[in-house]
């Protein structure tokens, strides 16, 4: 098993990227509400943290706040088909910055509902 997180900048692709995942077989997935580290001190250094407040160059074209998406796959079989389809759904994004995606191996699993029977 498999943790496959998500990191959209590109937020406007979000619909599109959870209709794939739901395409090509992920049964869920958690969606939070993130931000980058740059923007997090830029917003620092507009609250008066001084040592923060030559970061608004890297922010250039930056979006403030992104998406983290992230869902576990059973197989490399689906995490393949997964990272094929949002590769398809950003296809015609030629920015930088989109976001990025990485793995985690999961050791195991536990339901809730079921730890107390």
């Amino acid at each position: 098993m498999l943790a496959l997180f998500l990191v959209l900048n590109e937020v406007d692709y979000l619909d599109d990227i959870l209709a794939k995942f739901v395409e090509v077989g992920v049964k869920g997935a958690t969606i939070l509400e993130s931000q980058g580290m740059a923007s997090a001190m830029l917003e620092s250094a507009n609250r008066g943290v001084a040592m923060f407040a030559s970061l608004g160059h890297l922010l250039d074209n930056a979006h403030p706040y992104n998406k983290t998406i992230f869902t576990v796959l059973d197989n490399e079989e689906i995490l393949e088909k997964t990272v094929a389809g949002v590769a398809e759904v950003l296809k015609d994004h030629n920015k930088p910055g989109a976001g990025f995606m990485f793995t985690v191996p999961i050791g195991s699993v536990y339901s809730l509902s079921k730890l107390g029977k």
